[in-house]
């Protein structure tokens, strides 16, 4: 859930590196550390708290001279966030330093081994037992570093990415991954080292991704040698070109990137049926879905697992999968499906949902589904990602970058791609006529501009914000292909403005919820015309007559739900099964109005972290 950063060329390191860590603190922000080589003398300093801090607290210590470095920004794990647990770490003689992203589970007994030798630790983490364990294999096997980084990693239990470098040795950095994801930037004699391509794509595109249990030598002006770690074979590198380029990953003009990543979304939904769907000529193509059309059609059923904000897109899917193509679904989390002894055939597809295509959970479901059999279809969004690589086959999201840790396009995309897949299901196994069919791609296709239609209740959601952003509590309620979206919209609140939330079926209040209803409670009922609507404008009475306060996401013209509640906020009419990519854009807008009201940091939530990379 770090980010790390490394440079080594014929450049000033600094500047990358600090660059680099600005646009990687979305994955961890409680800590900052850089350290410079300026061909006699490593330069260290890091920090609690976030990059700026970082920036000042470099000013105030070291010089920045330098063509190596290595960088790190921290989520914590091991080890509370201080200035001594944040990397990066050195070894006890003080030659190797270390940055990493992932945990070491058996540091302890690791730890109580190098202390019998003599080693002492100054911090908490699992990551300075790490580097004393290369310095120790280094020292005994009398070896190079590449071969002691070898040796150390398979010693070690846990997840990893990792940049080590040598003082006695300033023309490398050494580099390896298991389950947290690395990439390395090629340039002209020079290479950038990343957790992903953000902090070097204005200096190349391109770059090699590293697969799990591979370390790479990265020498200056000698380029890039890859072996697989267990064994030590050599593996021939695959260069990619970036898709992405710097324009997306800046904020363009907005206060925070989730609320560009909101008005990405007219755009970013387009992007993702673009060149899948031809209304006119009633076609929707997508490779992984075409190629594999026989397992899809003869599974026994579909089994979605995700975390987060994927989960409730596969929530979603369920409704859509089970109402067009008639495909029994279920949908998991992944953090309890791999833990548990689940019945899987050959006979199952289980598509797998991540944002950013490393999440660990997702990823480890995704092998034990494998391993018994079934075929596994990934849906994400980051070309080059561990899901993209391990699944059998997938479609990509194309939402561009999500920097904000609160995923807003992601799970809008999410929702587009797999309501095409099920609409060729459909179409493939007969559930829906042609005309049915080609009448819910032309309904797709407006999607975009409902979107943009939807936004524009940006200024009223934000005068309804004002009024609540001092609540305590808040319900969320839903029905149908809603019901995700009200769990959702509640996991937005959580997540930027700390005020709780809970997300039910609308049905559900009577058992339970509406004992929380009072005068102070506000109610966020999700009751567009379609879907139930009669069942829902009868649980908004029940609300009102407790003195509730409901905020009501309503199609647009309605007048029934106007009358009831204290505030409406209308979206475009859609198809029902449609009405998720509309009913959570005002929920998406009052989350962010009432976190930037209360002062909080909309796009670094605390204690988040956007790619979930440990367990």
């Amino acid at each position: 859930m770090c980010g790390i950063v490394g440079y080594i060329g014929h450049r000033e390191a600094y500047p990358i590196i600090m660059k680099g860590l600005q646009r990687l603190e979305y994955r961890g922000y409680d800590s900052a550390g850089i350290a410079l080589f300026d061909g006699n003398n490593i330069k260290l300093s890091k920090t609690k708290g976030k990059v700026v801090d970082l920036e000042d607290r470099v000013a105030k210590e070291i010089n920045t001279e330098g063509s190596l470095g290595i960088g790190h920004t921290r989520w914590a794990t091991h080890g509370v966030p201080n200035d001594v647990n944040s990397h990066p770490h050195y070894s006890n003689s003080g030659n190797l330093v270390i940055i990493h992203n992932g945990i070491i589970e058996n540091y302890e007994s690791l730890k109580k081994e190098l202390t019998k030798r003599g080693y002492t630790f100054k911090s908490d983490t699992d990551t300075e037992v790490l580097i004393n364990l290369i310095e120790d294999v280094k020292k005994n096997e009398n070896t190079k570093l590449g071969k002691a980084v070898q040796i150390a990693l398979n010693q070690v239990v846990g997840a990893y990415a990792i940049a080590v470098f040598d003082k006695n040795k300033p023309n490398e950095i050494v580099v390896a991954r298991l389950g947290s994801p690395l990439a390395i930037g090629i340039g002209e004699d020079e290479f950038f080292i990343a957790s992903d391509a953000s902090p070097f794509i204005e200096y190349t595109k391109n770059a090699i991704y590293l697969e799990d249990e591979e370390m790479a030598i990265v020498r200056r002006n000698k380029g890039v040698k890859i072996r697989k770690i267990k064994d030590d074979s050599l593996v021939d590198p695959y260069i990619q070109e970036l898709q992405i380029n710097l324009e997306q990953i800046e904020k363009g003009g907005f206060d925070h990137f989730m609320l560009k990543e909101i008005y990405e979304q007219p755009s970013a939904i387009q992007d993702t049926f673009r060149g899948r769907m031809l209304p006119k000529d009633a076609i929707i193509k997508m490779a992984g879905v075409e190629d594999n059309m026989k397992t899809f059609l003869n599974a026994d059923r579909i089994i979605v697992v995700a975390c987060g904000t994927s989960w409730h897109a596969g929530l979603v899917s369920e409704y859509i999968f089970e109402n067009l193509a008639r495909i029994p679904v279920e949908v998991e989390y992944a953090s309890e499906f791999r833990y548990r002894n689940p019945v899987i055939t050959d006979k199952d597809v289980v598509i797998a949902i991540s944002q950013s295509g490393e999440t660990a959970d997702t990823l480890a479901a995704i092998k034990l589904a494998k391993s018994k059999g079934a075929f596994v279809f990934g849906v994400c969004n980051v070309v080059g990602s561990s899901i993209a690589r391990e699944t059998d086959a997938g479609a990509y999201t194309h939402a561009g970058p999500e920097i904000g840790v609160a995923s807003t396009k992601a799970f809008t995309t999410q929702i587009t791609v797999l309501t095409l897949i099920a609409l060729r299901l459909a179409r493939a196994k007969g559930t829906i006529t042609s005309t049915e069919f080609r009448h819910h791609m032309i309904e797709l296709e407006l999607i975009p501009e409902k979107v943009k239609k939807a936004l524009e209740s940006d200024d009223y959601v934000r005068s309804i914000a004002e009024i609540y952003k001092d609540a305590s509590n808040f319900l969320y309620l839903g029905r149908g292909y809603n019901f995700p979206v009200a769990l959702e919209g509640a996991l937005k609140l959580k997540e930027i403005s700390y005020i709780h939330a809970e997300g039910y079926p609308a049905a559900e209040m009577k058992h339970g919820p509406i004992a929380l209803i009072d005068e102070n409670m506000p109610i966020v009922v999700i009751a567009t015309r379609k879907g139930h609507y009669d069942k829902v404008v009868s649980n908004i009475e029940e609300i009102k007559s407790r003195s509730g306060k409901i905020i009501g996401i309503v199609t647009e013209g309605d007048t029934t739900v106007k009358k009831l509640a204290d505030h409406v906020i209308e979206v475009p009419e859609s198809l029902e099964l449609l009405s998720p990519l509309l009913t959570t854009i005002p929920l998406q807008l009052l989350s962010y109005h009432i976190a930037v009201m209360l002062d909080k940091n909309v796009d670094q939530p605390r204690n988040l972290a956007k790619s979930v990379t440990v367990e």
